[in-house]
């Protein structure tokens, strides 16, 4: 501090000052205890009770892919705790209006918070405000901490439990309007492909009727009886092998084309099955996407306003500023009064 002559204004002059003005130092710290106190009272400073809920995200959000897959080696687990991109997917989704106009419509935040219709501004205000009270932030072990700050620790402590558990309602909605379309899409395919191989198989069948079962075995047979029959001059037998040997002619093909093709169908349809179980459960079933580790509770004392700490604050503000100004006009009134 310096005097107004330029010289600097020491410790020891503040001690000086301190000590000169020993008893308004100590009714000024009286009195502004004494306002900080008032001030602070809940009829100037609405108190308000904070409310906390800590959760963990799940490392993952397929029923189908844990459960169903038949892929051993996966390294996804449906018990283990979520990493850094599943906490902060979390904190987006709990900080989105998605969550948050079903809470200020569940709790009417917008009269609670004493807003009217004739109110500027409303929904900015009220937006403002659910932010001030509302907070998300990550811990330093991963989780995320929910913090809610009401003049009602039961409204507090209602509101954290309730976004806890909005967060899975709005994963789970948002994930199955994905779901469920790629459900119809894989539902469409398999559906198509299970009536065209019934299709073919029905027509394989019809094939088998007329006598032909397996086309490279019996065409061999058939062949080898024929030459048989023709060292005989049988002439009946031969007959009736080249009636069958017309047959493997005319149906033969086709029969080769059915059954090559039904083997691949088969396995396509096999493939195609097991995700459409998989798609099937990711659209029909639900699955939690936390661990809750705690649950927020009825605070049973105020968190803010902390009085002690106004009035500390109050204080030494109050001194601090006291004492500058009245080193100040000291030191000025010295020097006028050497000038005189």
């Amino acid at each position: 501090m310096q005097k107004p002559d330029g010289t600097e204004m020491n410790y020891f002059s503040l001690v000086d000052i301190i000590a000169k003005y020993k008893k308004p130092f100590i009714i000024i710290a009286f009195v502004s205890a004494i306002f900080a106190y008032i001030f602070s009272t809940p009829f100037f400073i609405t108190p308000l009770f904070k409310s906390t809920v800590i959760l963990y995200p799940t490392s993952t959000n397929s029923i189908s892919k844990v459960l169903l897959n038949t892929n051993f080696n996966s390294n996804k687990d449906l018990l283990e705790f979520g990493e850094d991109e599943q906490t902060e997917r979390m904190l987006q989704i709990l900080n989105s209006n998605k969550i948050r106009d079903r809470i200020i419509e569940k709790y009417d935040l917008m009269q609670h918070y004493g807003f009217t219709s004739n109110t500027n501004y409303r929904f900015t205000k009220l937006y403002k405000e659910y932010e001030s009270k509302i907070k998300f932030r990550r811990t330093e072990y991963m989780a995320v901490k929910i913090t809610v700050l009401d003049k009602d620790p039961a409204f507090a402590s209602n509101i954290a439990n309730d976004i806890a558990e909005l967060f899975d309602s709005t994963m789970n909605v948002m994930q199955k309007d994905v779901a469920v379309r790629a459900f119809k899409i894989v539902e469409q395919e398999y559906f198509k492909l299970r009536d065209e191989v019934k299709a073919m198989e029905d027509s394989l069948n019809a094939i088998r009727r007329l006598g032909i079962h397996d086309y490279e075995s019996q065409a061999e047979m058939i062949n080898q009886q024929l030459a048989i029959e023709l060292a005989k001059n049988n002439t009946i037998g031969i007959k009736a092998l080249y009636e069958k040997l017309e047959l493997l002619s005319t149906y033969g093909g086709s029969y080769v084309s059915l059954r090559d093709g039904l083997e691949h169908e088969r396995k396509q349809l096999s493939q195609i099955k097991a995700k459409y179980e998989e798609a099937k459960v990711d659209a029909t079933e639900n699955m939690p996407h936390k661990f809750v580790v705690s649950s927020a509770f009825e605070a049973e004392r105020k968190s803010f306003p902390i009085r002690w700490l106004i009035m500390v604050i109050t204080v030494f503000s109050t001194m601090i500023l006291s004492l500058f100004l009245i080193g100040f006009l000291e030191h000025g009134y010295i020097q006028v009064k050497k000038k005189l």
